[in-house]
């Protein structure tokens, strides 16, 4: 097993992005806990369904369609969405102005249900995302798909990615890099390999002082082809 520094790590992206300028200006800082902590339930909500619409669909497609999510499912409000009874959600499964899968609909009310869950234990969802600690992230990555709906894989990551959570993603490049480095074997979710790629992150988040996000991005952006720049 290799284990490579963050220097090593970072003068490669430089060297693939272009120079120093060039990659910082590719990486984003995540939220703070204040600022996590202010996002109401009904945001988190809408970000999680984001992502499970569009985990195995084009993204792009999705985003096209968002207003009429936000108009047809009251703007996210959990205590509208807790109370709407299972036929006026079948109906607005088939309305045309969003994509029309009757699972992923589904999981909206499910995951609504978590989030009031979990507010009503900590407060807000907001606080209970935000106060999680990112060196174990991936035990927040269990905690969605194990009590959300339809949030395991990569969808629940990449929705804490894109609310602002501080997460590190296992995307193919990330994936490919572990097992170059024989730092994993075998699934790259199983609980081993998990473990081995969360503790790689929080050495090189304590070695670096750089956010598990930024680290993730550096990392890809080393690996595979992706010498122009990029989006991970």
């Amino acid at each position: 097993m290799k284990q490579e520094s963050y220097q090593v790590i970072y003068e490669r992206a430089c060297e693939r992005k272009g120079g120093e300028l060039a990659l910082e200006s590719l990486l984003e800082k995540p939220l703070s806990v204040t600022q996590l902590e202010s996002i109401g339930n009904d945001r988190y909500l809408a970000e999680l369904t984001r992502k499970v619409f569009q985990s195995g669909f084009v993204w792009r497609v999705v985003d096209q369609k968002w207003p009429a999510f936000e108009e047809i499912f009251w703007g996210f409000d959990i205590e509208k969405l807790l109370m709407m009874p299972d036929d006026m959600l079948e109906r607005k499964a088939t309305d045309p102005k969003i994509i029309r899968h009757l699972q992923k609909v589904w999981s909206i009310r499910d995951n609504a249900l978590m989030i009031r869950d979990v507010s009503d234990e900590q407060g807000s969802f907001g606080r209970f995302i935000a106060q999680w600690p990112e060196d174990d992230i991936v035990g927040l990555w269990a905690y969605l798909k194990r009590h959300g709906s339809r949030l395991g894989g990569n969808t629940g990551p990449y929705a804490l990615r894109a609310i602002g959570k501080d997460t590190f993603l296992l995307t193919r490049d990330i994936e490919g890099y572990f097992r170059a480095m024989g730092i994993i074997e075998g699934s790259a979710t199983s609980q081993k390999s998990l473990r081995a790629i969360q503790s790689f992150f929080n050495e090189l988040h304590e070695s670096s002082g750089r956010s598990y996000s930024e680290l993730s991005r550096l990392m890809a952006f080393g690996v595979g082809d992706n010498r122009v720049q990029a989006v991970v």
